[in-house]
């Protein structure tokens, strides 16, 4: 954790507490819609509290996109995103990037839907674009390796997959009975038959 997130002012009110109730508002009204007296009144503490932490609402903004989008760009660093076949590398960035949205599921929600309004809407929207990079990346290579069927263009197929993946988040709620790791297998299972290459003969 950062100097910058674990900073502390009053007690009971630490900027992750109020980055959650900031991030679930915005969720709920839209990130222009929402004023910091809403969001102060929501914690039950004074805008000058909320000050203390922060200069703007548009550094919670990007302190709670910096989140997720940084949790998704740690699993691309994983050793199992890095080393072997470009296929696992693939299906591993799937399932770690399913383990992100469920752990993180109101920041990456939005992230989702941001319409860059904002500097800080459009540095995060072009983090977003480099991770389909990433993505797209992945899946050539395995078509390369002769493990994805090369009849449907990586740039879609990366597409296809990550919008899949984004969808979770209009419905999957953690606390439903489905964890994310049986969430992950059910997603990789059905996304995955259809992308690998059918063997010949």
């Amino acid at each position: 954790m950062t100097a910058t997130t674990s900073r502390r002012g009053r007690p009971g009110h630490s900027l992750d507490s109020l980055l959650a109730v900031a991030v679930a508002v915005f969720d709920e009204r839209g990130y222009e819609a929402t004023s910091m007296e809403e969001v102060a009144a929501r914690l039950g503490v004074t805008k000058s509290a909320i000050y203390h932490h922060v200069p703007s609402k548009g550094e919670l903004l990007r302190l709670a996109l910096d989140r997720a989008l940084d949790a998704l760009f740690a699993v691309t660093e994983e050793p199992a995103a890095t080393t072997g076949p470009a296929i696992d590398r693939l299906e591993h960035v799937v399932r770690g990037s399913i383990r992100v949205l469920a752990a993180e599921l109101p920041f990456v929600t939005l992230l989702l839907r941001l319409r860059g309004n904002s500097e800080v809407e459009r540095r995060a929207l072009d983090r977003r674009r480099e991770f389909d990079r990433v993505v797209t990346g992945l899946v050539r290579a395995a078509e390369e390796q002769g493990d994805v069927r090369p009849d449907v263009d990586p740039a879609v197929i990366g597409r296809l997959l990550f919008g899949t993946v984004n969808s979770l988040t209009e419905w999957y709620r953690p606390d439903g009975g489905l964890t994310p790791d049986a969430l992950a297998d059910t997603v990789v299972a059905v996304a995955f038959t259809g992308l690998r290459a059918r063997p010949v003969g």
